[in-house]
């Protein structure tokens, strides 16, 4: 997924305007008293941290991480420096560490609803939906529901998302911000009309199918981090974690002896606001500790190419349609007639009324990749398995896919059949057709090149 094909439309400002990401703009300077009394490793970890957020609200995020672990090295009992330090992590598209920085923050710091808000974010983009979730039902009051909402749809509970931001949507601060999520939340949860309908109140005409099909696509992540790389505008590298001497513990001391900083005076004092709302550029790479640091959670491969993620409340259990087989023989022994059981849902298309409804299954690069993705649905979604695959070429934006989708019913028996598809673990929405033919490769013969 390109990582700049949600941020178009400006997602980035969605999330990052609020709390999503961001470390808290309350920290400044002591007063001047108050300033005499701190320790020279507490001066020069403030000092550190200034000069992070200013790295970090230019962009550079490899310095940014070089100063953020400089404030924790030099006081590693600060729970708003651990904080700051998760964030530059997150923004350098290191997940791992982002995480164990921000559970670090949390734990000295457990009110810090930003902190618990990012480190949701690091744990969804790990495939950790299941903490993630649990972080943000944990945090609930410290973080602003629209936050939260959003966030929860990210990890994997859309529905829970959209009853959150529905009624954030109809109260007296609600705007375009909050309405946006709540249609992105709808269309994460399989509810293409409604995220429409949603979308449109602040979207010109001429730009919500654009964005639908911007969302269609955002929904079939290629690895756990897509989603929350795509938001924040940021790669994600190989990570091991922070350096393992940075890890809090009850005899932690400053470790200023041991890591040289080099002097914070070179720069000017920045306004700490402005990074709450820092540049969104690519992350470069950064060197991984050399220490790994063990992970307690099994953490997802950033750069995988494997299946779509598939968000965890919908992929657990796959159902498939009731059978009702033939009368059992009391003497049949391993007999192969069992099979004759399964083309029970072959009569499903026979009641399905005719119509120009199509169930849309997914958007690809070409017709060969939707033939891949097809058999595999099929095998999962054994409502899919009598039915005839429907496609077409589209243009969106500059860029061709090519739709899969099967149909030509009513609008009742197409949203039915979703239902099942959705109920299986698949995914998918219903629209009226735009020249369906059938696809190519159903035809004898024909044979479909491969990627």
């Amino acid at each position: 997924m390109k990582t700049r094909t949600i941020l178009s439309f400006g997602l980035s400002a969605m999330l990052l305007g609020g709390t999503m990401v961001g470390c808290s703009a309350s920290h400044t300077m002591l007063a001047s008293a108050g300033t005499r009394d701190m320790t020279k490793a507490e001066r020069k970890a403030d000092d550190s941290a200034r000069d992070a957020r200013k790295q970090l609200a230019k962009g550079r995020t490899d310095k940014a991480v070089e100063a953020a672990e400089q404030a924790v090295a030099y006081a590693p009992q600060n729970g708003e420096h651990r904080a700051l330090l998760g964030q530059v992590y997150l923004q350098a598209g290191r997940f791992t560490s982002a995480s164990q920085a921000l559970q670090d923050a949390l734990t000295l710091d457990p009110a810090n609803g930003k902190a618990a808000l990012n480190l949701a974010l690091a744990q969804t983009a790990l495939g950790d939906w299941v903490s993630a979730r649990k972080t943000l039902n944990d945090h609930s009051d410290q973080i602003a529901p629209a936050d939260r909402g959003l966030a929860l749809a990210l990890a994997g509970d859309p529905a829970t998302a959209v009853q959150i931001l529905s009624v954030v949507a109809r109260g007296p601060s609600a705007n375009a911000t909050t309405r946006q999520n709540l249609a992105l939340a709808l269309a994460l949860d399989g509810k293409w009309k409604e995220a429409k309908s949603v979308a449109s109140v602040d979207v010109s005409p001429a730009l919500v199918d654009k964005r639908i099909m911007e969302w269609a696509a955002f929904a079939r992540p290629k690895s756990a981090s897509d989603q929350v790389a795509a938001l924040l505008g940021v790669v994600p590298v190989a990570d091991q974690g922070q350096p393992v001497q940075l890890a809090l513990n009850d005899t932690n001391t400053q470790l200023a002896a041991v890591s040289p900083v080099a002097p914070a005076d070179a720069f000017a004092p920045a306004d700490s606001n402005a990074a709450d709302q820092p540049e969104m550029k690519v992350a470069a790479a950064v060197e991984p500790a050399p220490q790994p640091k063990p992970e307690p959670q099994p953490a997802a491969v950033l750069a995988s190419s494997g299946p779509a993620v598939s968000f965890a409340p919908r992929r657990e259990i796959v159902q498939p349609i009731p059978v009702s087989g033939p009368k059992v023989q009391p003497v049949a022994v391993a007999t192969r007639d069992v099979p004759k059981a399964m083309p029970k849902p072959a009569s499903k298309p026979a009641e399905l009324a005719k119509g120009n409804y199509y169930v849309q299954l997914g958007a690809f690069e070409n017709a060969a990749v939707a033939q891949e993705k097809w058999q595999h649905m099929r095998r999962r979604v054994h409502t899919l398995a009598a039915l005839t695959p429907m496609g077409m070429n589209a243009k969106v934006d500059g860029q061709q896919f090519y739709r899969l989708s099967v149909g030509g019913y009513a609008r009742n028996d197409a949203v039915g059949l979703c239902d099942r598809v959705r109920a299986s673990g698949g995914r998918c929405f219903v629209r009226t057709g735009a020249g369906e033919q059938v696809a190519s490769w159903t035809r004898e013969g024909v044979q479909l090149a491969s990627r």
